[in-house]
């Protein structure tokens, strides 16, 4: 579903932010990626939704070699995602249902099939309820849930969360950790940043972890000697 290849990313001449990078994921795995701030985690993310092309190696995407898509492609290849951030990066003058809904708009759905989808996703992450409330009114974790089910909206075959508990206290971070454990029970791929090793410990799900660009550490592939630049 995924692959790097020898993977450099460098966002000025004199530094690296990945280095030689390889990895796979298969589709409906669970992986952490793992670090301290800085080592990687978000750069792996972001040329995984082509937000930053990779400076030199390979990275394959559904199917898509990433050096040689088109800005229509991208667009088409994310519809095929579903992303998630810590911030959460929800429309404040749109209600819970408006801010699901509108994922759907831009991809020109049919106004008749919106609704019945948007309930759907509410409900599966909890939220029906307050689906007319307005992010101001929700706490952090509900926040984070509809911008879960605005990234299932379109039945995506990967969610990719991005440090999607860094603002969410103890209880909503078990609660979101435990939806997108949910997710990918049903067959969705998850792909999550993370550096709170406490969310990571009780689970069994693969963990690769980056330091200072270079995978060092990988339990779906066995330990990862440390390149000569990390």
């Amino acid at each position: 579903m995924i692959r790097f290849s020898k993977v450099f990313k460098a966002f000025t001449k004199d530094s690296l932010a990945l280095k030689d990078i390889s990895f796979r994921i298969a589709r409906g795995e669970f992986v952490f990626f793992t670090g301290h701030s800085g080592a990687g985690k978000s750069t792996v993310l972001r040329l995984i939704y082509a937000d930053e092309p990779p400076t030199s190696g390979t990275v394959w995407v559904l199917g898509s070699h990433m050096h040689e898509v088109s800005r229509r492609e991208i667009a088409g290849l994310r519809r095929r995602m579903g992303i998630v951030f810590q911030d959460f990066r929800l429309l404040e003058e749109r209600t819970a249902e408006e801010n699901v809904a509108f994922a759907l708009e831009v991809t020109g759905a049919r106004h008749n099939a919106i609704s019945p989808k948007v309930m759907r996703v509410l409900t599966q992450v909890g939220l029906a309820a307050k689906a007319h409330a307005y992010p101001r009114e929700l706490s952090g974790g509900e926040q984070q849930r509809v911008a879960i089910a605005r990234a299932l909206v379109n039945d995506p075959v990967v969610i990719i969360a991005d440090e999607p508990t860094g603002n969410l206290d103890e209880r909503a971070t078990r609660g979101v950790v435990q939806l997108l454990r949910d997710i990918n029970a049903m067959g969705t791929a998850v792909i999550m940043a993370t550096h709170d090793l406490s969310i990571v410990r009780p689970t069994s799900y693969r963990t690769v972890e980056l330091q200072d660009g270079a995978i060092v550490f990988d339990s779906g592939e066995g330990q990862v000697p440390m390149t000569s630049g990390a």
